[in-house]
């Protein structure tokens, strides 16, 4: 957490509401909060905000000063989050980085990360480039299917690894994989490359159905994610077999879900996701 749907819902907000503003002060709090480009820092001030995208489950803040381009990246890991006013934190003293702004009625953004599992990087367009073919595959929400079948088709390990992995997939964590999964009726340790061709072509369309409907729905508010302005998502509602280990299965056969205890925890009902 946040995975894809959260940072869309992020970067949805921050493109409403700072998009076009320039960065008057840009402070950092704690120094080890920033994995590279801090001696950069001061290049910011004044600098406009041209751009705003994601990468994965990142955001990218695309800065203009003369004739020069930078890149402030922010990677929002398990508990980082940015805000347009410090007092929707609900511990101040971990708010790591503070914006200031101008030419636009949001004033501030504030990145705070308590557990400080997510970093900032500051970058040029080459420390970008280099950074997104190390960290990143294709996006999970972008990516056609005939590409998403080819990785299927050389992935020898099981399912669910292989959506976490996010240089493999981009996007994805816990939460929809296992979504993403029983929706499309396969076991999270099936191997990608035994899926039959209409299995791939299913498990890309319940993926693409899953992100797009937890975005609409503002995301998946568990534990601290919440949007710029403060605002929770709902998607936390809709799901049908995270951390619903005991129950029935939504499906309305008589078998109750199970997890599978491993480095990440995986669920799925035994009848409809049988393994082959």
């Amino acid at each position: 957490m946040p995975e894809l749907p959260e940072v869309e819902v992020v970067l949805q907000h921050l493109k409403a509401q700072v998009l076009g503003a320039t960065i008057e002060t840009l402070v950092i709090h704690r120094s080890d909060i920033v994995r590279t480009g801090l001696n950069l820092i001061p290049w910011f001030h004044h600098a406009k905000i041209t751009s705003i995208h994601r990468i994965g489950k990142c955001v990218v803040l695309t800065c203009r000063q003369a004739q020069n381009t930078r890149y402030l990246l922010s990677e929002l890991g398990m508990t980082g989050l940015w805000f347009f006013k410090a007092d929707l934190a609900s511990t101040p003293q971990h708010i790591h980085c503070r914006i200031k702004l101008s030419g636009t009625k949001i004033r501030e953004l504030h990145y705070w990360n308590p557990r400080r599992f997510g970093r900032l990087w500051l970058f040029n367009s080459s420390g970008l480039k280099a950074f997104m073919q190390r960290r990143f595959g294709p996006d999970a929400l972008s990516i056609t299917e005939a590409p998403f079948r080819q990785l299927l088709q050389t992935t020898r390990g099981q399912l669910k690894p292989f959506f976490l992995n996010q240089h493999r997939l981009a996007g994805i964590g816990n939460i929809y994989a296992n979504e993403i999964l029983f929706r499309a009726n396969i076991h999270p340790n099936t191997k990608g490359h035994q899926l039959r061709q209409t299995s791939c072509q299913r498990l890309h369309q319940r993926m693409q159905e899953v992100l797009r409907e937890a975005i609409a729905a503002g995301g998946s508010s568990i534990r601290d994610f919440r949007a710029p302005d403060g605002s929770q998502g709902h998607f936390q509602h809709a799901h049908q077999v995270y951390q619903k280990d005991g129950m029935p299965c939504p499906h309305g056969c008589p078998t109750l879900i199970k997890r599978i205890q491993g480095e990440r925890s995986s669920f799925y009902c035994p009848k409809c996701q049988k393994r082959r």
